[in-house]
């Protein structure tokens, strides 16, 4: 099997990976022909089932492999892949490729930067002057110069301060576990019923920013219970008329944020089952006849429970902008569709797809 290729997007691979890494160490990776697939499914958490369009990433990309489509299954650990990404940040030029070495297979990112070549020529020193002259004194030609004269020439400008004009190759190794097709075969998306509510979510930094602050009250008042392995819950809800609200409920406090005329997005007949039938029966149809668009009435809302530094952690994507729109499947699971890159001419549509689980009441 072989696969080689150029990284064009630097910056925002390494957005995306550190955005992976705060939700699990480990990644399973599939290249194939067609796209790049990262996927994190952690013990406990969120999970990410993410699909990258192989120009938003690389620029020449080449794979081969016996299986179909050219596939390449990796297990990859997330923390050193980021890490190796990050010393890439000035890069002029940054390839990667999978190879082996002692036997063991390696993903090896080779890093090309411009070092500065600061030599130049000495300065002169007493020791260069044939003899010491005051200024004013007189030369041997009669001149009365400042007595510098004599010692320094004129050079041009193109050493001053060093040139870059040397290339330094770096190589960044980093260990990975080659899967077999059968051992990935029987891993697939959760499967959901289709959503009550759909709607485009506020900007992730300023969600995010409010969400850990709710985390952080929730903490100092001991809602999170001590020695659990999980923190305190927050309450997210949203409606067919544009509203999303965030609760944190507790035995001493109630507080939440309301967000209004946000975006509901109209589905597609041609992607809903049994098209304008099952439109008009899908359960998003059915909320939109409940509530209104002030947030106030309390009809029409699908809720789940997130647990706070999990749902803190997935708005960290939030670093990639992008169009985010948050499907509800009331107390049940939460789902973030993630699009990154899909107005940019020539370039695929990349789509992170997050998965959370809602907590019972």
């Amino acid at each position: 099997m072989r696969f080689k290729a150029s990284i064009q997007n630097i910056h925002t691979f390494t957005k995306f990976t550190a955005s992976l890494a705060s939700l699990g160490q480990i990644a399973w990776v599939r290249l194939d022909s067609k796209d790049v697939r990262f996927t994190v499914i952690p013990d406990s958490g969120t999970q990410v089932w993410s699909t990258l369009s192989i120009d938003s990433i690389f620029e020449t990309y080449t794979i081969q492999s016996a299986s179909e489509n050219d596939t390449i299954n990796l297990e990859v650990p997330l923390p050193v892949l980021h890490r190796a990404l990050k010393s890439a940040q000035n890069a002029i030029a940054a390839n990667i490729r999978l190879t082996k070495k002692d036997g063991i297979p390696l993903l090896s990112l080779t890093i090309t930067t411009l070092a500065m070549n600061t030599s130049s020529a000495p300065l002169p020193t007493s020791s260069g002057f044939s003899g010491s002259r005051e200024n004013g004194d007189r030369s041997s030609d009669g001149h009365v110069g400042d007595g510098f004269d004599d010692v320094f020439r004129e050079e041009s400008t193109e050493n001053f301060g060093g040139r870059p004009d040397r290339e330094t190759t770096v190589t960044q190794d980093i260990p990975v576990r080659v899967l077999a097709p059968a051992s990935v075969e029987g891993l697939h998306e959760p499967r959901c019923r289709e959503p009550d509510v759909h709607i485009v979510l506020p900007n992730l930094l300023q969600l995010k920013s409010i969400s850990d602050r709710f985390t952080k009250l929730a903490l100092s008042t001991k809602a999170g219970r001590p020695g659990a392995s999980l923190g305190p819950k927050l309450e997210l809800s949203g409606n067919m008329h544009g509203c999303l609200r965030l609760s944190l409920k507790t035995d001493s406090l109630r507080i939440s944020s309301l967000w209004t005329n946000l975006e509901n997005p109209e589905l597609d007949p041609a992607k809903v089952a049994d098209g304008e039938a099952g439109l008009a029966n899908h359960p998003s149809t059915h909320m939109k006849q409940l509530g209104d668009a002030t947030g106030q009435s309390e009809l029409g809302w699908s809720t789940v429970r997130i647990e706070g530094k999990d749902w803190g952690r997935v708005l960290s994507v939030g670093r990639l902008g992008g169009r985010v729109i948050a499907c509800f499947v009331n107390e049940h699971a939460l789902i973030l569709y993630v699009f990154l890159g899909g107005d940019d001419a020539g370039v695929g549509e990349t789509v992170l797809t997050y998965y959370i689980t809602s907590y019972s009441a």
